[in-house]
């Protein structure tokens, strides 16, 4: 029944938008040729790094976004299940790090390790934009959005090309919006007309993606927002996500349309988290409303029925109130991965 179901929702839970015109051999995306992936985001997509804030980054924080390719190079992507905070805001490895499969591994991984490497500058608590208050930063060590594109252009893309990271090959990830949504809704109040709000946003992640164009990548994987709404502690409803998504997806087959010359896949990640949800059991989730109250103690894994949390984390949809575990993380990172073969040009 899960095998079924599995290769069901590759099929019918998302959709792509790729943009029409002329594409040259050296532009076309084909997953198993990828080398690397560049990641952007926040905490559900952020990756720990020896060098970066606990529980928030691979690299730097608000304080010093600046880095040397040598300090870049010398950093890894940490990995320690016995501390669920260790890793990622999933308990584990994320969804970035199965998709790639760098990272997965128990200790530490260097990136240039691994066959598909991983360069995540995504940062726990980002939003889109603080700078000018539209939604203030959740701390004064966030980076949003898109100071996270500036540190890229100005310190990782230097640094990954002096290692010959070869563009073609590269894949950018951009998974953004979810604290943009919530913070919204709670800053806003329930009366307020979110439509102008969620084209702000929306502008505002465009504008940075085209830096990220112009410095010569071609090919994006974008993601829509999560069901939040589904939630342990919701902040907002299924209508408020659709209108987001929906004003998101539009933006990004305007961008599709403006060049050419690049590819723009849009993972449907809610549907096929929705669709997961309706039929957790073939998944083999046993909780999908609540979340284990000792999710982040020291002995969580090893220890569940402490925190009378039955058979573990992995039996939770749910890691804490507003984060996807991390077996949810590599459930529909497989559902992902097929997926890009799928529409990979050949």
């Amino acid at each position: 029944m899960m095998l079924k179901l599995f290769f069901g929702l590759v099929s019918a839970g998302v959709v792509a938008a790729a943009p029409k015109g002329d594409r040259h051999e050296k532009d076309k995306f084909n997953w198993n040729s990828t080398k690397s992936v560049i990641a952007f985001g926040d905490s559900y997509t952020y990756v720990q790094g020896t060098l970066g804030r606990t529980n928030a980054t691979y690299i730097g924080d608000n304080f010093n976004l600046t880095f040397t390719p040598a300090k870049l190079f010398s950093n890894r992507i940490v990995l320690n299940q016995t501390w669920a905070n260790q890793g990622s805001a999933a308990g584990g490895s994320n969804w970035i790090e199965y998709l790639t499969q760098c990272g997965v591994q128990k200790g530490l991984t260097d990136p240039q390790t691994c066959v598909k490497q991983l360069w995540s500058f995504a940062y726990g608590g980002a939003n889109t934009i603080s700078e000018d208050g539209f939604t203030p930063a959740h701390w004064n060590h966030t980076v949003s959005f898109a100071q996270q594109i500036e540190q890229f252009a100005s310190y990782g893309n230097p640094a990954l090309q002096s290692i010959g990271l070869d563009k073609s090959d590269a894949l950018v990830a951009v998974w953004i919006g979810i604290n943009d949504i919530n913070d919204l809704a709670k800053l806003r109040g329930k009366n307020e007309s979110f439509t102008p709000l969620y084209e702000k946003v929306q502008r505002n992640v465009w504008s940075n993606v085209e830096k990220i164009y112009r410095l010569g990548y071609k090919k994006y994987l974008i993601m829509n927002l999560p069901p939040l709404d589904r939630s342990p502690s919701p902040a907002v409803n299924a209508s408020l996500i659709n209108t987001f998504n929906n004003i998101a997806a539009s933006h990004a087959d305007a961008f599709a349309s403006r060049h050419s010359d690049a590819t723009v896949l849009q993972y449907d990640v809610n549907t096929v988290l929705n669709s997961i949800l309706d039929q957790h059991d073939a998944y083999g989730f046993k909780n999908v409303t609540k979340f284990c109250p000792g999710f982040n103690k020291a002995d969580i894994r090893s220890d569940p029925s402490k925190y009378g949390c039955g058979e573990g984390l992995d039996t939770y949809f749910w890691y804490d109130s507003g984060h996807l575990g991390s077996r949810t993380n590599q459930v529909f990172a497989g559902m992902l991965e097929k997926w890009l073969g799928r529409r990979s040009w050949t």
